[in-house]
């Protein structure tokens, strides 16, 4: 059994599921684990365990009914914890790995054992993969933690951590909806180092039809409920209240035109 399990949450969406798959480099040593959030569309297990070409094993869950990503996730995290894996990396259907992201990460956690979940710069692109725009994240620590206050510094479907961060923050709240990883992430900086590879290492479809776009309104109000439970008198903290706010109110064509000009 390899030490590094990828989690997948899976919800209607095949084609987004196969491409994912098949990023994945040959050479990488990983297995996979797929939830399927009570999805009306299904994935054909056999497609998915072919298109799967490193060195691993496909594991399959059937949630009974849809409960939303955070379920699926938490049911997911139970599941490997009893497997006894000691990293896991995340991914979502359409998204893609560049290079060799799981070797480099894994390696990155075993030269520094003080940090326990790493990520990496993004590459955005919209349906058709066309590319919309970088995001360029900081590396160290303290960079990161301070800068969580504005947006998430770890990009969900680009890190990968130890399952020991799993025994001290627990699984993901299912109090902030559309914005659990960052409440997760949170949770990991009060207790851990954190890091970023300079590398793009992760391809993100930014899907005008998905749940980020469409609860963003509500990812946002969780965001900003975030920052408040984490809130100090300091300049981070009132930058990213005030910036949160502004966010509220801007539709995300607006948001999308500027990350495009900006990059």
């Amino acid at each position: 059994m390899n030490n590094l399990i990828l989690l997948i949450p899976y919800y209607n969406n095949s084609d987004g599921l196969m491409k994912s798959i098949q990023s994945i480099d040959e050479d990488d040593e990983l297995d996979i684990l797929i939830v399927d959030d009570g999805s009306v569309n299904k994935f054909d297990e056999n497609t998915a365990v072919n298109s799967f070409k490193a060195k691993g094993k496909v594991f399959f869950e059937y949630l009974p009914e849809n409960k939303g990503i955070e379920t699926a996730l938490n049911t997911g995290l139970k599941i490997i914890l009893e497997k006894g894996y000691k990293y896991i990396a995340r991914l979502d259907c359409g998204d893609i790995c560049l290079g060799k992201r799981f070797a480099i990460q894994k390696a990155f956690l075993e030269v520094h054992p003080d940090i326990k979940i790493v990520g990496s710069n993004v590459l955005a692109v919209d349906n058709n993969d066309n590319f919309l725009y970088s995001i360029d994240l900081p590396l160290k620590d303290r960079d990161i933690k301070k800068k969580m206050y504005f947006n998430s510094m770890l990009i969900h479907p680009a890190v990968t951590f130890s399952c020991e961060i799993l025994k001290t923050v627990g699984m993901y709240s299912l109090n902030y909806k559309s914005a659990e990883d960052y409440a997760f992430f949170f949770a990991i900086s009060k207790s851990f180092k954190l890091a970023n590879v300079n590398e793009y290492l992760t391809q993100i479809e930014i899907n005008e039809k998905g749940i980020s776009i469409q609860k963003r309104k509500q990812q946002v109000r969780c965001r900003i409920k975030i920052i408040k439970e984490n809130f100090y008198f300091g300049f981070y903290p009132i930058y990213g209240l005030i910036r949160n706010y502004i966010l509220l109110i801007l539709p995300y064509s607006f948001i999308l035109f500027l990350k495009k000009i900006k990059k």
